[in-house]
């Protein structure tokens, strides 16, 4: 379905959700008008047909293309709706980081981008999928996290966290390793496959190889993509991420919260044994520092 139909179907849909969705679609010219909304909406919203014309670096008639394809009648139509958006607080921006800004400035870009992603992510996380991904996890018999890249440190925080899931819990790091591991895991075993792309080629093999054995695949990808083919749970992360060279890598922040939801809802599930044991570990933990044991009542 073309986007200009989803948009006249929907007309209070969030235009920039819209514009995000249709980006990779659009022509070259084109995406570098949506680029420039997303990065920053208040000024367009601000400003004439010339003057986004000239922030966008394209011609006044490309910038009305793009309206067109996302939908709207025209220029005047699109930031009604973009002014709609804003006014909901659905914001998607974030200033282009610059190198004149100063230390305050980009206090205020990265973690005002940051925060305005992460809840964007939290208002399109599908629960129902997090709720089959604690189930499964709550009843593995052991669970294997796998990524690479900024995925493999997302994999390698989850197995950190292996006291909650009370399970044997690995994440290796090495592609032959984790193909081996793949093929080791059979029935009761769940392997969690992150990779923000879901198009990276070694993850997809490992939930082929993972699934062939009889274990469960939960994959945690930013998008609808082809890893998500051989899962049997996906649980879709949607990040503002743009491809500028300095923008913060927000995916893995909202993978890791993302791998908190999913750890201390298994182990909440956990028997009361398991809490006792659990407690003590942490008790053990606070015994190391410096200040000495720590007595509780």
């Amino acid at each position: 379905m073309a986007y200009e139909e989803i948009s006249s179907r929907n007309p209070g849909q969030n235009i920039l959700e819209i514009v995000r969705q249709a980006l990779p679609g659009l022509r070259k010219s084109e995406r570098k008008v949506a680029n420039r909304v997303l990065e920053d909406p208040n000024r367009i919203l601000n400003a004439a047909l010339a003057e986004a014309a000239a922030l966008s670096d394209v011609s006044e008639p490309t910038v009305i293309r793009f309206c067109v394809a996302i939908g709207c009648s025209g220029y005047q139509e699109f930031k009604l709706r973009l002014a709609h958006s804003l006014a909901l607080g659905t914001t998607a921006t974030h200033s282009v980081l610059s190198k004149n800004d100063s230390t305050a400035e980009l206090v205020e870009k990265i973690f005002g981008y940051t925060m305005t992603s992460l809840d964007w992510a939290r208002s399109h996380l599908d629960t129902q999928a997090l709720g089959e991904a604690i189930a499964l996890l709550s009843g593995a018999r052991s669970i294997e996290f796998f990524g690479l890249g900024a995925s493999g440190i997302v994999a390698l925080d989850a197995q950190q966290k292996f006291p909650l899931f009370g399970v044997p819990c690995g994440a290796q790091a090495d592609t032959h390793q984790q193909l081996m591991t793949a093929s080791m895991m059979q029935a009761g075993d769940v392997a969690v496959i992150f990779s923000n792309t879901g198009h990276t080629i070694a993850m997809i093999e490992v939930a082929k190889v993972a699934k062939d054995g009889g274990a469960k695949v939960i994959a945690v990808s930013g998008s609808r993509s082809p890893l998500l083919d051989h899962c049997d749970v996906a649980i879709l992360v949607e990040t503002l991420d743009n491809t500028d060279i300095y923008t913060p890598t927000i995916s893995r922040i909202a993978a890791l919260v993302v791998v908190d939801i999913l750890c201390s809802a298994v182990g909440l599930r956990r028997d009361a044994e398991h809490g006792k044991r659990f407690e003590n570990m942490k008790q053990l933990l606070r015994n190391q520092r410096v200040n000495g044991p720590v007595k509780t009542s």
